[in-house]
């Protein structure tokens, strides 16, 4: 398959189906709060910081995405708060009229039916390239472990330096990062958050939710911790820091 990556910027006629692409996040996921910080942004404010592919054999059907966005590094730790760190610290430096220092990568998301095929490190590349043009040194990235959920009470600080025989990350999406040139850097703890009732997750997920303590949820990286009594039920998902030196 032959890819086009532009960036939103450069193909605008791709906004309005920007998030219709199928794709496999589960449906709590996209409750963290902190995403409206960027996401109904994202055509507009972040229209340079959003890639696009196309099959040039199709033009004009998305096979996938990327999202960035610009913050301010503030000391030399990344955040713990990770994702949700690096997009309130994009929108309080924009807001503040403040200059951003660095750029994080946000997601990739690749259409369902083409998962499997490497268009991810495609992105991926895309990706690294564009920060640079952009003129950043480094893009970070506050990754998330496509395998991790099957282990959820496994601790991320275990499972993110976990390696194989030949020094590579065990889990594959660490690993195309490695190979593109990335470093594992650190946990990023608190990376998001999704808080709801108990009626929303039963939505979200369709699990009775009947019972207080750790719940392990389907795609959830670790357990979700449920209080019946009070009538909540909340994710903290961390992930894991990894660096991209683009000099």
């Amino acid at each position: 398959m032959a890819i086009k990556i532009t960036t939103l910027a450069e193909r605008p006629e791709f906004a309005p189906s920007l998030f219709e692409m199928d794709h496999t996040w589960q449906e709590f996921v996209l409750q963290d709060p902190i995403a409206d910080l960027f996401y109904p942004f994202a055509t507009t404010t972040h229209a340079e910081h959003v890639l696009v592919a196309e099959d040039e054999a199709d033009p004009g059907r998305l096979v996938a995405r990327g999202s960035m966005t610009p913050f301010l590094l503030e000391g030399s730790e990344l955040p713990d708060d990770g994702w949700d760190g690096v997009i309130r610290s994009g929108w309080l430096a924009r807001e503040r009229g403040k200059r951003p220092d660095g750029i994080s990568a946000l997601e990739i998301s690749v259409r369902r039916d083409l998962q499997g095929t490497g268009l991810s490190s495609v992105m991926l590349a895309a990706m690294r390239d564009h920060a640079a043009r952009l003129g950043y040194s480094e893009l970070v990235a506050p990754v998330r472990p496509n395998r991790k959920h099957l282990e959820p009470h496994t601790p991320m600080s275990e499972y993110a330096f976990r390696t194989r025989a030949d020094g590579l990350p065990h889990d594959a999406w660490l690993r195309v990062h490695v190979r593109a040139g990335g470093k594992i850097v650190k946990v990023a703890p608190r990376s998001m958050v999704v808080a709801g009732t108990l009626a929303e997750w039963r939505a979200w997920t369709g699990l009775p939710f009947d019972r207080s303590g750790p719940l392990e949820v389907p795609g959830a990286l670790t357990p979700v911790h449920c209080d019946v009594e009070h009538d909540h039920a909340v994710y903290v998902e961390p992930n894991v820091w990894v660096t991209h030196p683009l000099s």
